[in-house]
């Protein structure tokens, strides 16, 4: 499994961007998902079951939101009214059900970084005021 980000950048305060990750090498609906910031620390975002259900750290709620495309394998974080707080690199990650679980098991949304063994190359975003 690789995860290939693209979006971000720079952007002023208020402003909007999507951030993209492409999976190759498994198929994105049986996966759960996230999405991290690291400044001091990685922390969560968004995260998502296989299911379809998200969750958000209340720092974004409202702001971000976190969708997949399944025909293009790929997963998006929409960020918008962004902050300068929102300034940090942004990782993408992936971690599936357990092995014995079957095509249709379950993996519940995740905030810790322990539980995802795939992650993307990262990227920054840099809010202005």
């Amino acid at each position: 499994v690789q995860l290939v980000q693209s979006g971000g950048g720079s952007v002023q305060s208020g402003g909007s961007l999507r951030l993209s990750c492409m999976m190759t090498g498994a198929t994105i609906n049986r996966y759960c998902m996230g999405w991290f910031r690291h400044g001091h620390e990685r922390v969560g975002v968004a995260v998502g079951d296989n299911k379809g259900h998200t969750n958000y750290a209340d720092s974004v709620k409202g702001r971000f939101t976190l969708s997949q495309d399944n025909a293009k394998n790929t997963f998006y974080l929409e960020m918008s009214s962004l902050r300068p707080e929102d300034t940090a690199i942004y990782y993408c990650a992936v971690y599936g059900p357990p092995p014995y679980s079957g095509a249709g098991g379950y993996c519940p949304p995740s905030y810790s970084t322990a539980d995802y063994p795939y992650w993307g190359q990262g990227t920054q975003v840099t809010v202005s005021t």
